[in-house]
């Protein structure tokens, strides 16, 4: 999706039905949406308008683009909901995140059959880095916004989310499953995901707590509780979860795997602290419930690559400790 006469206009009409006294200045494309499901473009404004906003238009058209081949009715129907289900959190749960867990401001949302337009806060004004592959010491910060996001939303009841959090749990992932050789973690999928979702303790997940999806202030700036170094974007497959299923996402995406086999319990540490830090007492019976499914977690995550994209890097030798730590664990698959 270019920035076309068409799409500039569709912009300039979001921007003054915010901000009547701005005019529009220049339009950037960020990047377009997965799948040619529309774009994410930044904009610069004056008058009464902040001096920059990012707007994500989501406009499917026939797009079928996907780059592995999953284009099935399915796969639109779970598209299609999570932009519904992304608008849903900013006009309803964002505002509710603490300032552990920061995200970007709503200035407005609108919808309209599969159209969805999303006008933002630009986190680049604050949070203008962005990483890949990080240190332990680089993705902590990251990993406490996750335990006060998930601390926030401790037993949430809502129905504008996902029931169940994630874009690769099992069961909107079925034809991946069936794609699935024959095995040990195909015939316990649906054991390890009842293990999961069957937790006393749930929470919201951001549900693709990629690194990809962190802003980062600049190096040298100053962090205080009430500023943290780190904001998070994309927020498509929020929904209900175990906290383990967000942190090894997260782990796996900004660590390599020497880092994740030596590191993990530390990493663990990390998260269970801050959510101390959050929660209190209340904390404990999380953690016991939570930390064992750890494992479970990325055994699970495993189970989707092998059937949506086999060769995937994230399958590597620490994945597969880690389904055999989950298959071996009575608690993990009861």
């Amino acid at each position: 999706m270019s920035v076309s006469p068409e799409n500039r206009s569709r912009i300039a009409a979001l921007v003054r039905d915010v901000w009547p006294q701005s005019s529009l200045g220049s339009v950037e494309l960020v990047q377009g949406l997965w799948n040619g499901y529309g774009a994410i473009v930044r904009v610069t404004l004056s008058g009464d308008a902040p001096p920059t906003a990012i707007i994500k238009l989501v406009a499917p058209g026939d797009a079928s683009n996907h780059p592995r081949g999953w284009n099935t009715d399915t796969s639109r129907i779970r598209k299609l909901r999570s932009y519904q289900v992304e608008k849903h959190f900013y006009d309803h749960l964002a505002n509710r995140c603490s300032p552990a867990s920061p995200v970007a401001q709503r200035y407005s949302t609108q919808s309209d059959s599969d159209e969805v337009s999303l006008v933002l806060e630009d986190l680049d004004a604050s949070y203008p880095v962005r990483h890949a592959v990080l240190g332990v010491a680089a993705l902590t910060p990251c990993i406490t916004w996750l335990a006060a996001f998930h601390a926030t939303f401790i037993g949430l009841k809502d129905s504008g989310v996902w029931a169940r959090g994630t874009y690769w749990h099992l069961k909107t992932r079925q034809d991946e499953w069936l794609a699935m050789p024959d095995g040990a973690l195909k015939a316990a999928a649906a054991a390890l995901d009842s293990s999961l979702f069957g937790c006393k303790h749930l929470t919201l997940l951001h549900g693709d707590a990629k690194v990809a999806n962190f802003c980062f202030r600049e190096a040298g700036a100053s962090s205080t509780p009430a500023a943290p170094s780190v904001a998070a974007v994309d927020f498509q497959y929020t929904g209900l979860g175990c906290g383990m299923q967000d942190l090894t996402y997260l782990l796996g995406s900004g660590l390599d795997e020497q880092v994740l086999e030596s590191r993990e319990s530390d990493c663990l540490d990390i998260y269970f602290q801050a959510l101390h830090t959050h929660l209190g007492a209340r904390a404990d019976a999380i953690e016991a419930e939570w930390r064992p499914l750890y494992p479970v977690a990325g055994a699970d995550f495993h189970r989707f690559l092998l059937g949506w994209s086999p060769g995937h890097k994230k399958l590597t030798g620490y994945s597969d400790r880690l389904v055999t730590r989950a298959l071996c664990s009575t608690d993990g698959i009861s």
